[in-house]
């Protein structure tokens, strides 16, 4: 039985924010907005494109109220 390939960490981080941004029903503006950075940003980051700091990974966990630990587990 072939194992399934494991994901990266900033997909399952991308696929987090995507995941919770729609369980909360905010929109990229929104988001961005609460955390104070870029909508573009906000769309790279659900894509996997950018990987990011350590602040800007807390302050997105605290838009959403989970730990930031809650946006790195599959």
């Amino acid at each position: 039985m072939a194992s399934k390939p494991k994901k990266s960490l900033l997909d399952v981080f991308a696929a987090n924010v995507r995941a919770l941004r729609g369980k909360k029903q905010l929109t990229q503006e929104a988001l961005a907005r609460k955390v104070g950075i870029s909508v573009s940003y906000i769309s790279m980051l659900e894509r996997g494109q950018r990987s990011p700091p350590l602040e800007t990974l807390g302050n997105i966990a605290a838009a959403f109220g989970v730990p930031p630990c809650d946006l790195l587990v599959s």
